[in-house]
């Protein structure tokens, strides 16, 4: 029994393993007391439990090696601050701010290209018949994969890329891009963090080449007309000429993407990922306590947001010179 409670709880993410290594603390922790409830998590590199016997209530921490690493009491909820539940807390920090980092940088690579693409209706045509085709292709493509990211929900999107996708693409028999133990060892270590920069930056490049198209669409054509007419070719009046300008106008609705990306960052713990909305949901399942875990991690993610709206107001277009 014990073990099927661990395999719930660390099995919604496929990639990590959890077989007997994982439930010896916890059945160790059982065979000396029987009337013990437990639950645990895994962080994909520690293994946190929790044991309760009446308003007793203590915190283990192991490897995968079952090496117990440390333990403390804990009463009420005194494991979320000074011990107990910190380290989880951390690297659920840690976490999001890395899945958010990467989804911001591969979505604005993504939304880059995609924008220039759908904006080039205007464009002069290229010279060549077959550069014009496959200019069109790209466009039938781009409209595609925004119409898709942008109209369905972000949460069915990881659950596709985590249980759908990323077992084709990596898989021990045959996968695509991995196989072999390497695949394994990768699908048990990266797993879900693959699966969930994956999906987010898909997400957020969809969104992103919207918000260039429509920064490039405000600045007036008679500049790129300009631009044309001093022998400038299209990548060049774009690079010199358009995007500059258009940057500045587009930095609240990308910083309004990036904010928007922080908060959506929770969904990747629907895959088993130990970012911040695991963590809290685990400290509340382990002491049936609400308030506190979601009210912690709510002010985590208001600093966040607010830290880089601040950092953002540094790029948006002066006061003077807005309009123009």
């Amino acid at each position: 029994m014990i073990g099927s409670k661990l395999k719930r709880t660390v099995g919604a993410n496929p990639f990590v393993s959890h077989g007997s290594v994982l439930t010896a603390p916890i059945e160790h922790m059982h065979r000396e007391n029987s009337s013990a409830s437990s639950s645990a998590v895994t962080d994909g590199e520690r293994v946190y439990a929790s044991f309760q016997n009446g308003d007793h209530t203590s915190v283990t921490c192991h490897d995968f090696d079952g090496k117990l690493l440390w333990t403390a009491p804990a009463l009420a909820f005194r494991g979320i601050h000074g011990y107990g539940y910190t380290p989880l807390f951390v690297s659920g920090v840690w976490m999001t701010l890395k899945l958010t980092l990467v989804a911001i940088g591969a979505g604005l690579l993504l939304g880059t290209g995609f924008g220039l693409i759908s904006s080039s209706v205007d464009a002069p045509p290229p010279r060549s018949a077959g550069a014009g085709l496959a200019l069109k292709l790209a466009r039938w493509v781009t409209v595609a994969y925004v119409t898709f990211f942008r109209g369905t929900p972000l949460f069915v999107q990881i659950l596709l890329v985590h249980f759908a996708l990323m077992p084709a693409l990596i898989h021990p028999d045959g996968g695509l891009l991995l196989s072999g133990e390497a695949a394994r060892t990768f699908r048990q270590e990266h797993g879900a963090f693959f699966s969930g920069c994956l999906a987010l930056s898909l997400n957020a490049g969809a969104y992103i080449s919207e918000i260039f198209r429509a920064g490039i669409c405000s600045i007036h054509r008679g500049q790129t007309q300009a631009a044309y007419s001093v022998g400038l070719t299209h990548a060049q009046a774009m690079r010199f000429v358009v995007l500059p300008q258009a940057f500045r106008r587009m930095v609240p609705a990308l910083v309004n993407e990036g904010v928007t990306l922080i908060k959506d960052s929770s969904l990747v713990s629907a895959i088993g990922l130990a970012e911040l909305a695991l963590a809290a949901r685990t400290v509340a399942g382990a002491y049936s306590r609400y308030w506190e875990p979601y009210l912690a991690i709510s002010v985590v993610y208001l600093i966040m947001t607010l830290t880089l709206s601040l950092l953002a107001r540094r790029l948006e277009a002066p006061a003077h010179l807005r309009g123009r």
